[in-house]
């Protein structure tokens, strides 16, 4: 393989794909207190949620060390002549800033590129895909940097958080407001521009929300892949790929589930839809 292509754990890939197309994954960090945990390798996506449902004290999570960059990249080198190294969005992590500060130890700017997604969750793990895909005929750095690029302007997110309790523990909205919506029965709908999460409205009941996510798919057409991701709630993940299959075929749409980056936000609970458009 003449270019081995690179993600971080917030991509959200099943196993068996990221196997598949030789994708290497990089782990973010996990943080209850003290301890310290490799997402996807210490800690599970399962023993996330059940740790967070009951711990008194709420995680955070922390970009990959430029070390991590850099043994990846040198077992890679070994590998393949080029990489390509493309990560979560850099307005909502540090993990890209990590992945170039690693290049620039390394001194090897000619044969890694690192790519910014400005996307998160199954909506990189779309784009690393896309990447993958030329990287595995034997497409060269340039083809599979190019395809990387153009799989970014075609993947568009959207979904809802359950509740605004994990929000608010993490500071990212007030508990005032996280107590408000708790007592209207509110749940917020997400989605992603220019590399951020923006509030989409909100929806009142799970039957509404699947069918304003049902609604947002439904309007971009010429779909090409479908992703459907999900906090500790398959359920209802099952429940939305069976509405979706009304209008895209239901054995193409892949279910995973939501990692730590994004959970330590929305908690058990989240369901978000991940779509690719043909050009």
């Amino acid at each position: 393989m003449v270019v081995k292509v690179i993600s971080d754990s917030t991509s959200d890939l099943p196993v068996n794909i990221s196997a598949d197309l030789n994708i290497s994954i990089v782990p973010i960090y996990i943080r209850f207190g003290e301890s310290i945990y490799r997402h996807g390798i210490d800690m599970t996506d399962d023993e996330f949620y059940a740790r967070i449902a009951t711990s008194p004290i709420h995680p955070a999570t922390s970009q990959p060390a430029p070390e991590d960059f850099i043994k990846v990249y040198n077992k890679s080198l070994e590998e393949s002549e080029k990489v390509v190294s493309i990560h979560v969005s850099s307005k909502l992590s540090g993990t890209y800033n990590s992945a170039f500060l690693a290049r620039s130890i390394l001194m090897r700017e000619p044969d890694i590129e690192i790519i910014d997604s400005k996307l998160n969750s199954a909506g990189l793990g779309l784009v690393t895909i896309a990447a993958a895909r030329i990287a595995k005929v034997g497409g060269s750095l340039d083809d599979v940097v190019l395809e990387a690029n153009k799989a970014i302007s075609q993947v568009k997110m959207f979904g809802m958080f359950n509740t605004m309790k994990y929000l608010a523990l993490s500071g990212r909205v007030s508990k005032s407001i996280a107590a408000a919506a708790g007592i209207l029965d509110v749940k917020p709908l997400l989605t992603f521009k220019d590399g951020k999460i923006l509030r989409a409205g909100f929806t009142r009941t799970l039957s509404r929300g699947m069918e304003r996510i049902c609604q947002y798919v439904e309007a971009h057409r010429n779909l090409k892949e479908l992703f459907i991701v999900h906090s500790a709630v398959p359920e209802w993940a099952n429940q939305l790929k069976a509405k979706l299959g009304s209008f895209f075929p239901e054995d193409r749409i892949i279910i995973t589930q939501l990692g730590a980056a994004l959970g330590v936000h929305g908690g058990p609970g989240v369901l978000l839809v991940a779509l690719r458009q043909a050009a």
